[in-house]
């Protein structure tokens, strides 16, 4: 069964865990256990991990594998956070002949984002998610986002007061939080107060890391690349 090479869906495949690092002074190796992407995987094989694609540089007994991560990539992605024991999503390639589950996922990281709030429900879950304002222009309601790897649909967005500021004739207190939240007062996410909202159901809390991203978890956000490509060309001079 062939697959895309660097095309991933965002629908999770397993939930592996990182068994060893190795800091390589410009980079760093992983190995990451994952028994159901280990299956059929080669050296050179492409497989995502919390959303960053990797490449297989071996594949060890045990379902494990290893996969060096530039200093470029810990840089720009929640990875340089990751120690042994913990848990990440993990995706193969997309196969020629599967369906498109989720949306087209690169696997390259646009930027992280913080988890500002978790909303418990009866079942699902809403995560409220601060994400830079560089890319917050490519996130729409109703549109795909890819967090740590997962393919999600915008439930809502929004911005809040800078702190110290407030509407005039408001009550809110200042330095509010979002309901829900145990984010101490006066702290908000880097980068500026652009957030957006997920919605997330059972099998995605039981079976992602998402489900115990507590707030203050950095992850990995990656756009709809469609979005990029329409900007590209509405900016383009000819």
């Amino acid at each position: 069964m062939a697959r895309l090479g660097r095309m991933f869906t965002g629908i999770v495949e397993e939930l592996g865990e990182i068994v060893a690092t190795d800091d390589l002074g410009d980079s760093a190796r992983f190995v990451i256990r994952g028994r159901v992407v280990t299956a059929d995987a080669r050296h050179g094989d492409s497989i995502a991990v919390n959303g960053v694609c990797l490449t297989v540089v071996d594949v060890l007994p045990d379902g494990n594998f290893s996969a060096d991560v530039m200093a470029e990539t810990l840089n720009r992605s929640s990875l340089a956070a990751l120690a042994v024991g913990s848990p990440v999503n993990l995706e193969r390639a997309a196969a020629v002949n599967s369906r498109l589950g989720g949306h087209i996922v690169q696997g390259h990281v646009d930027g992280t984002g913080t988890v500002i709030s978790r909303t418990p429900s009866q079942h699902w879950e809403v995560v409220r998610i601060a994400l830079p304002r560089s890319i917050s222009r490519y996130v729409v309601e109703k549109g795909s986002i890819t967090v740590d790897g997962v393919s999600l649909t915008v439930s809502a967005l929004g911005s809040d007061e800078p702190l110290g500021r407030r509407a005039e004739g408001s009550d809110e207190p200042l330095g509010r939080r979002a309901e829900g939240s145990d984010e101490p007062l006066g702290r908000r996410a880097d980068d500026g107060d652009e957030w957006f909202e997920v919605s997330l159901i059972p099998t995605t809390l039981a079976l992602t890391t998402l489900g115990h991203a507590g707030v203050g978890t950095p992850v990995n956000l990656e756009v709809d690349v469609i979005a990029k490509y329409v900007e590209r060309l509405l900016n383009h001079k000819t």
